[in-house]
């Protein structure tokens, strides 16, 4: 049985999608317009990225429970190099 590619993998192929005027300009103006399929690619991978870690997350909180706030505040600090005097500093 075949399984469909990853994103970002497999043979590129055209989609038709509908954006607001002001959207293809601002992109436009942003990559020039060779560079809008390899942006919009990026964009959309990155979000199905973190649609995927949002059902991870879910799914840990349903198993798990909901996470501990402050002990995500405190790693957070500790991957920020933050003293535990100076969290709150700044």
């Amino acid at each position: 049985m075949a399984t469909s590619p990853a994103p970002g993998e497999g043979p590129v192929r055209p989609v038709s999608v509908s954006l607001h005027e002001g959207t293809i300009a601002a992109l436009k103006a942003r990559t020039g317009k060779r560079g809008m399929s390899a942006y919009v690619e990026s964009l959309i991978q990155r979000q199905l990225e973190r649609d995927r870690l949002r059902e991870l997350i879910e799914d840990a909180e349903a198993a798990h429970g909901p996470v501990d706030q402050s002990a995500v505040d405190a790693k957070r600090a500790i991957l920020r190099g933050e003293t535990a005097g100076s969290a709150g500093a700044a």
